[in-house]
């Protein structure tokens, strides 16, 4: 009643074509959201059963590959063991073992009766030998008393022998003094190769940890990576569909749209025309249904009296009305039933369309599935190249830690002798880090500064000393080597080689102070040959002024 009272406002309120498109708007659009949350609620319960069936598959499939396996191998021994070949072997076995068991017995008995003889000889033999030296005791006592030089024979050889036996003694004892130093001396160097090997060790686990968590990183973002393309697909897909079902349905209800507003124009069209024409046609028909009327009201009575004659024939009791009330009875029963069928028909019909569906569903998720598969296998593929890729990667980069590692210690030992030679300061490095005085990859930069000042510092010598050379106020000792610490390995330059003027300090320092990094032997070769260049430049200019003022 409420919906018909509001539909009646509205329809006061607006034409009714208008109310039933928005009516149909709604309706669309609830049934849209409807079948969007039934669709995700089947695609999320599509997701869950699939992850499920493809683990229970799996295990299924392992536990199937290692019953089989079991068989097989059973299968394989029962048949070796069944199998002729064995079984005359087997027999032939046992009547080795009766006959080898038969030969033990009886050597153990010969055994047994030569063990009884052997004793019994032994004890013969002792006795016998105990006579010997009874004998022998005798007769060398009675040789030691008859015979004194003897004697002294017998003390000079065990003397002979005790030398012997001291000085292999002595000798035993420097070797063993020897052999206890180099025991230390291999002692240190095992703590050293001990230590360096532990610092690789550590060094490698480091490297180690890195390319594992790279690794992971790369699997997570792979792991990540897909799951976002099948979000994708999967949301790509769900909007292709409900862009599809949304057109359908547009195109649907503009259909009906422009069918009842067609309906609507020729409606009102055809009520403007023939409204005359209708009245005039009702009231013939009224006239031509007077005239029937009376011509047929003879008959209709007499017709009257039949119909009801009829009826109280068919009635029981001769009630009409219960007739008729019966007869409404089963009308409004069959019309039920009938409406009931065309229910059952429509749901019959539906649940066709809805399975019909679901196969369609199933299908679908099976070639997903497969190419789920198809892509994981791939996908396996590529990462089963990657790691090999990896691998060798990180076998090459042991390979060239290991190559940088020799350099860099030849580079320590070179920066040390060149250390060592110039005699530089190593007190700030001291100071500043309590270093033990041994060059490490941390203070390795710290000593390449040091070198470049004390190198810098040379420069600026040199530079001076040469001024001072060609100014004239140099002595007459011959230039000591700066880059030795003072060995005299520098000769004696001739003034008139030398050019006239030479570079001032300023200048020098200023060029060295332009470099805020240490230098290396190129930069300071080529630092060296541009103030030569110029030197030269400077000489000429100076030469050529001379001249001129010659010349004047």
């Amino acid at each position: 009643m409420k919906g018909s009272q509001r539909w009646k406002e509205s329809q006061s309120r607006s034409d009714p074509s208008e109310f039933t498109e928005k009516e149909k708007e709604k309706m669309a659009e609830t049934e849209l959201r409807k079948l969007q949350q039934q669709f995700r609620i089947m695609v999320e319960r599509r997701k869950s059963f699939g992850v499920k069936a493809q683990q229970q598959m799996y295990h299924q499939e392992k536990e199937i590959y290692s019953l089989k396996q079991e068989h097989e191998e059973i299968a394989l021994l029962l048949s070796l063991t069944k199998s002729q070949r064995n079984m005359m072997l087997d027999d032939r076995n046992c009547m080795e073992l009766k006959f080898l068991l038969q030969t033990k017995e009886e050597y153990d008995s010969l055994i047994r009766a030569t063990k009884a003889l052997i004793a019994e000889l032994d004890d013969k033999v002792l006795e016998m030998e105990k006579k010997i030296k009874t004998q022998k005791l005798v007769v060398a006592k009675v040789k030691q008393v008859n015979d004194s030089k003897w004697l002294q024979k017998q003390i000079q050889m065990l003397e002979n022998r005790l030398n012997h036996v001291t000085v292999h003694f002595d000798t035993i004892l420097t070797t063993n003094a020897t052999l206890r130093e180099e025991i230390e001396n291999l002692r240190c160097q095992k703590a050293i190769f001990d230590n360096f090997y532990s610092k690789l060790h550590k060094k490698l686990d480091q490297q180690k940890k890195t390319m594992d968590t790279a690794i992971e990183q790369s699997s997570q973002a792979y792991e990540q990576r897909v799951e976002a393309l099948a979000r994708i697909s999967a949301m790509k897909e769900r909007r292709c569909k409900d862009i599809a079902q949304y057109n359908v349905e547009f195109r649907e209800l503009e259909r009906v749209f422009d069918h009842e507003t067609k309906l609507k124009a020729f409606m009102l069209i055809k009520l403007v025309d023939r409204s005359d024409f209708e009245e005039q046609a009702k009231r013939e028909e009224a006239l031509k249904a007077s005239k029937r009327a009376r011509k047929s009201k003879g008959e209709s009575f007499e017709s009257y009296e039949v119909a009801y004659m009829r009826l109280l024939k068919l009635s029981e009791d001769g009630d009409i009305g219960q007739l008729v009330a019966d007869f409404i009875e089963k009308e409004e029963k069959n019309f039920a039933y009938f409406s009931y069928v065309t229910e059952l028909n429509n749901e019959m019909e539906r649940l066709q369309k809805k399975t019909q569906d679901i196969q369609n569903e199933i299908l679908h998720l099976k070639s997903q599935q497969k190419f789920a598969d198809d892509k994981s296998n791939t996908s396996l593929k590529e990462m089963e190249e990657k790691l090999k890729k990896t691998t060798e990667e990180a076998n090459l980069y042991e390979y060239t830690c290991k190559e940088s590692s020799k350099v860099l210690d030849q580079l320590k030992s070179a920066v040390d002798f060149l250390f060592k030679q110039i005699h530089c300061e190593d007190t700030q490095i001291m100071e500043q880090l309590g270093e033990s005085g041994e060059i490490t990859d941390l203070n390795l930069m710290q000593y390449f500064g040091i070198i470049e000042k004390k190198t810098n510092d040379l420069l600026l010598i040199e530079s001076f000393l040469r001024y001072k050379e060609v100014e004239g106020e140099q002595d007459s000792l011959p230039l000591l080597n700066p880059f030795l610490g003072g060995t005299g390995l520098l000769k004696s330059t001739d003034a008139a080689k030398l050019p006239p003027s030479s570079p001032t300090i300023e200048h020098m320092a200023e060029n060295v102070e332009d470099f805020d990094w240490p230098l290396d032997h190129g930069s300071l070769r080529s630092l060296i040959t541009e103030n030569l260049e110029k030197e030269k430049s400077s000489g000429i200019s100076l030469d050529k002024e001379k001249k001129r003022g010659i010349i004047l």
